[in-house]
C-alpha cells in the first residue's frame, strides 16, 4: 500500500449539486423521448381527442414519476457510486419496465392493444441515450471527484478480503494504508490527518469510539464496518419521555400487524406468481423428465422461523441421489452433480419457484433470509452463535442478503445484511427487495455457486 500526501477535497455541497444534475438529465432526455413518442401516437395513430393538452402533461408526468420512482430502487442515478455498466444495466432495465407500463397505460386508454413499433423504437433511443449519458457522465464524475486516499483501522481479524473488495473500486478510493489499533491513538490520530478519510474494521469499542469522536472533530470521512451489536441499536426506535435520549431495541422480530400485512401480501403474490408462471414452470418440469426420466421435484429438510424444519421443494437441479455418498452439501462452482437441464434453471433461478407453494403453506415468506440446509445452520451457529437471530422470522424466497450480497457471501457478511432487514423491516422495504430481484436475475456475480473457501 502507498503512502499518499494529503489532498484537498472538493466540495461536498458542489458533489451533492453535479449529482442532482446528473439525475436531472437523464429524466429529462428519458421523458422527452417519450413525450415525442406519445404525441405522435396520439395524432396519428390512436387519435384519443379526449386527450386535451393537460391529458398529455399528465401522461407525460405520469412517466417522469415512474421513471423516477424506479430509477432510486435500482440505484440507477448512482453515477460514480456504480461503475458505468452497472448504470447503463441499471438505468435499462428501469426505462425497460416503464416503457412497458406506458404501453400498457396507452393500450388501455385507446381501448384496443395498439402496434407496438412506436415504443419499440423508443426504447431503442432511450437506450443509446442511456449508454451515451451514463459515459459521459462517469467519465467527467471520474475527473470532477478523484477517489479518495484512505487510511484503514484494524485489530486481529484479517482485512485482505476487504482490501481486495476495495481495490476493485479503484475509481471511489484507494487505501494507502493499514494501521494497527494497537500501534495506538496518538499514532493512528498522526495518520489520520494525511488521508481524505478512514475505514474502521471491527475494533475494541472504546478505541472505535475515539477514533469517531477525532474525525468527527476534524472532518473525515468515515467508513464503519458494522458490528452486530451496531445493526441492532441501528434498528431502535427514538423515545423521548424525558430529557435524555433512548433507544428502544424492542429484539422481538415482527410486530403483530406486521406479519398480518406480510402474510397477505405473501398470499396475494405467491397465488399471482403461480397463475404467471404455469406454463413455464410446466416447461420445466417435463424438460426436468426427459433429460434423465427422474423426479420433477427435489425436497429438503431446511431451518425457518423459531428453527422450525420444513420440507422445502424445489425443481430438481441435481443428479438422482446426487448427496447420497457424500451427504447434502451447497453447491460449488462448476459442480458435477449438477444436470443439463439444472445448470440452466439454476442460472435464471427457475429450481427456485416451486417455493411459492411453501409460502402458500405458510412455511415461508416471499422475503426473508434464505432458508438454509439443517447441516449449514448447525455448522454456522457453532462458528457465529448470533446465526439462531435470523430465525426472527420466515425464511424468505428472496432477501435482503441474496440482493444485496453475493451467492458466495460470507455466513458472517449474510448474518449482518439479514439482521438489518429485521431490524429495519416495512412492507416499503419488501417491496423494493422484490423490485431488486428483478435487476439481480441476469447478474452474473449474484448467480455465482460457492468456492471452496467460501463454503
Amino acid at each position: 500500500m502507498e503512502n499518499k500526501p494529503k489532498r484537498k477535497r472538493n466540495n461536498d455541497e458542489f458533489n451533492k449539486l453535479s449529482k442532482f444534475a446528473v439525475t436531472l438529465s437523464i429524466l429529462a432526455l428519458l421523458t422527452l423521448a417519450f413525450a415525442k413518442t406519445w404525441l405522435w401516437i396520439n395524432d396519428n395513430l390512436v387519435q384519443i381527442w379526449a386527450f386535451d393538452v393537460r391529458g398529455n402533461y399528465l401522461i407525460i408526468a405520469l412517466y417522469f414519476v415512474l421513471q423516477y420512482l424506479l430509477s432510486r430502487v435500482y440505484g440507477a442515478f448512482k453515477v460514480g457510486f456504480y461503475k458505468v455498466w452497472d448504470i447503463v444495466y441499471s438505468q435499462a432495465l428501469t426505462t425497460l419496465m416503464v416503457d412497458i407500463i406506458m404501453y400498457i397505460v396507452t393500450s388501455l386508454v385507446a381501448r384496443f392493444l395498439i402496434p407496438f413499433h412506436p415504443y419499440g423504437i423508443l426504447l431503442l433511443v432511450q437506450l443509446a441515450i442511456i449508454l451515451v449519458w451514463a459515459m459521459v457522465c462517469t467519465f467527467l464524475n471520474n475527473k470532477l471527484f478523484p477517489p479518495r486516499d484512505m487510511v484503514l483501522i484494524y485489530s486481529n481479524h484479517s482485512v485482505t478480503n476487504l482490501v481486495q473488495k476495495m481495490a476493485y473500486r479503484d475509481d471511489q478510493f484507494r487505501v494507502c494504508e493499514a494501521v494497527k489499533a494497537e500501534e495506538g491513538l496518538e499514532y493512528i490520530y498522526d495518520r489520520i490527518l494525511n488521508y481524505d478519510g478512514v475505514i474502521i474494521c471491527e475494533i475494541q469499542g472504546p478505541d472505535r469510539n475515539d477514533i469517531l469522536k477525532f474525525c468527527y472533530d476534524n472532518d473525515k470521512r468515515v467508513y464503519v464496518i458494522p458490528k452486530i451489536s451496531d445493526i441492532m441499536i441501528r434498528g431502535g426506535e427514538n423515545v423521548h419521555m424525558f430529557d435524555t435520549p433512548l433507544l428502544l431495541c424492542r429484539n422481538s422480530g415482527l410486530t403483530f400487524e406486521e406479519r398480518f400485512f406480510k402474510r397477505i401480501m405473501d398470499i396475494v403474490l405467491s397465488l399471482l406468481g403461480l397463475i404467471v408462471m404455469a406454463i413455464p414452470m410446466a416447461i420445466t418440469a417435463l424438460a426436468i423428465k426427459l433429460d434423465d426420466g427422474g423426479p420433477v421435484f427435489f425436497r429438503q429438510d431446511r431451518v425457518t422461523k423459531d428453527g422450525k424444519i420444513f420440507k422445502i421443494i424445489k425443481f430438481r437441479s441435481m443428479k438422482v441421489d446426487a448427496d447420497a455418498d457424500t451427504g447434502a452439501h451447497s453447491a460449488t462452482k462448476d459442480d458435477d452433480r449438477i444436470t443439463r437441464v439444472g445448470k440452466v434453471i439454476r442460472a435464471i433461478r427457475m429450481d427456485e419457484w416451486p417455493q411459492l407453494f411453501n409460502i402458500l403453506k405458510g412455511d415461508m415468506s416471499i422475503v426473508g433470509p434464505r432458508c438454509e440446509m439443517v447441516e449449514n445452520v448447525e455448522k454456522y451457529t457453532k462458528e457465529i452463535p448470533e446465526f439462531k437471530y435470523r430465525h426472527k422470522v420466515k425464511a424468505g424466497l428472496t432477501g435482503y442478503a441474496q440482493v444485496y450480497g453475493k451467492y458466495n457471501t460470507t455466513a458472517y457478511d449474510k448474518l449482518k445484511l439479514d439482521l438489518y432487514y429485521i431490524e429495519n423491516y416495512s412492507l416499503r422495504t419488501d417491496l423494493r427487495i422484490i423490485l431488486m430481484t428483478i435487476k439481480i436475475l441476469f447478474m452474473r456475480e449474484s448467480t455465482e455457486e460457492f468456492t471452496e473457501e467460501k463454503k
